[in-house]
């Protein structure tokens, strides 16, 4: 860590600072995958915009070069900047298809980077997107990885190190990732061939990319099954967690849930496979009961506890007594929060390419909030200094950061409060509404529960296990 250029630290502290606003947690699963020598690339799905640069560079304690579009590069202190980060400039068609001979200048700048022993990351899908699906991986980083460990004659160690990058909620500001880290791909396993026939060497090495990054993440061959995994997700995680057979290793919390959301996904494909007119059957039942409760303006979380009422009516009272507590603070934040707040949500609209776009949030919200709160609050801070001390200054200082976290947080947890007290008092009023509900959700899992125990049983069966 001592070794990397100052700038390249410092930028890299920012950034950090900035995802650890932004983000409420960031899990980092695998990390020991990662060499801390030698040259690397690291190859990922892309489904966050710049954010994935900023998580992946931030994950590891080595240097990571990125390959970044030519339009960065255009502003000349942009250019200065991204230059002494190891950013990399690539022409894309896009950009301008007459200079598509930087391609090849681009791939010797990788080179270059790679022969010092350093790490590039790549992201093979070539644009952002917003599904949870991995996009058909392109054959330039297979191409790059072969074409330099053959200038080498096999020898210079390269390695791909495949990466699963999820984010549950990543246009939502204090949301989650997770940072999921592959066995290494040593490139040299599929140089042997490579000089007869290149274009099969270089197809077989895209494959295996493409494979391992799936295994990473929560791949859905189909979107339109996204609304199903996600239910189930709801209605039956908490289950797969007691009852796992899926982990069998120590995971964190986002990286245990992404294993059981894989295997979900995989049991529902199979399960629209193999048992079509049972698959519609729950997908019919699943939207009535979606429908309900949403005209009851019910959630999962309070419909599960109405049998509880005790605990429902005592958990709302909590709610209500932290929220007259810390109101105090939550006004202070806001005060200060609001301005800078709303300059950036104007910049976040202004960047989406098209209404409703999540994959620029986070990055725009990032890269705006670097700037903007800092400078408003240094604003206020300086303002301050002029009517009091330098101690009082301090503490005053200090104390905006933390505010501002305490002001989100008080809003979104006075909305959910609002909602379940509204929610509450219509199983309160309506009993009978309430225990259908409860009778609906509970067939649902016993379909999943019926689905998932043969499931298994085709699994042990394949398997030659005993069921």
């Amino acid at each position: 860590m001592n070794s990397l250029p100052l700038i390249y630290r410092i930028c890299r502290w920012l950034i950090k600072a900035a995802l650890g606003f932004y983000f409420s947690r960031i899990e980092r699963f695998h990390r020991e995958r990662v060499p801390l020598t030698g040259p690397v690339l690291f190859a990922s799905n892309h489904p966050n915009s710049l954010t994935d640069a900023f998580v992946i560079g931030t994950s590891v304690p080595r240097k990571v070069n990125f390959v970044a579009t030519v339009q960065l590069f255009r502003w000349r202190p942009c250019r200065w900047l991204l230059t002494h980060c190891g950013v990399i400039a690539i022409n894309r068609v896009r950009d301008d298809p007459r200079a598509m001979r930087t391609v090849k200048e681009t791939f010797e700048a990788c080179y270059r980077v790679l022969e010092r022993g350093e790490a590039v990351a790549i992201f093979p899908e070539g644009i952002t997107r917003d599904d949870p699906m991995l996009q058909a991986v392109k054959p330039g980083t297979a191409r790059m990885a072969l074409e330099l460990e053959d200038r080498h004659g096999g020898k210079l160690g390269l390695k791909i190190v495949p990466v699963g990058l999820t984010f549950p909620a990543k246009d939502r500001y204090r949301s989650e990732a997770l940072v999921n880290f592959g066995e290494p791909i040593p490139v040299a396993d599929f140089l042997p061939g490579y000089a007869q026939n290149r274009h099969e060497r270089i197809q077989a090495l895209s494959a295996e990319i493409e494979r391992r990054i799936k295994s990473l993440m929560v791949h859905l061959p189909h979107l339109e099954r996204a609304r199903i995994v996600e239910a189930v997700k709801r209605l039956y995680l908490d289950r797969l967690w007691v009852g796992n057979t899926v982990i069998h290793e120590p995971v964190t919390p986002l990286s245990g849930e992404l294993l059981l959301t894989q295997a979900i996904t995989t049991a529902v494909e199979q399960a629209f496979e193999k048992h079509p007119a049972r698959a519609a059957e729950f997908v019919r039942r699943l939207g009535h009961y979606e429908t309900t409760l949403r005209k009851l303006h019910l959630s999962e979380e309070v419909l599960t506890h109405f049998p509880e009422r005790r605990r429902l009516l005592r958990q709302s009272l909590a709610w209500a007594a932290a929220a007259i507590l810390a109101a105090p603070i939550a006004i202070y934040g806001w005060i200060h929060r609001l301005i800078p707040y709303l300059l950036v949500r104007f910049v976040v609209g202004k960047a989406a390419r098209v209404p409703g776009e999540k994959t620029h949030v986070s990055t725009a919200t990032i890269l705006t909030g670097l700037i903007v709160f800092p400078v408003f609050y240094g604003l206020c801070v300086f303002v301050f200094h002029q009517f009091f001390g330098w101690k009082a200054t301090v503490i005053y200082a200090c104390s905006l950061p933390p505010a501002s976290l305490v002001a989100y947080y008080y809003l979104r947890e006075l909305q959910r409060l609002i909602a379940s007290l509204r929610a509450a008092a219509v199983l309160l009023g309506a009993p009978g509404s309430a225990r259908t509900m409860l009778a609906w959700r509970s067939e649902l899992i016993r379909l999943i529960d019926a689905e998932r125990t043969e499931y298994l049983a085709a699994q042990a069966a394949a398997k030659g296990e005993p069921i």
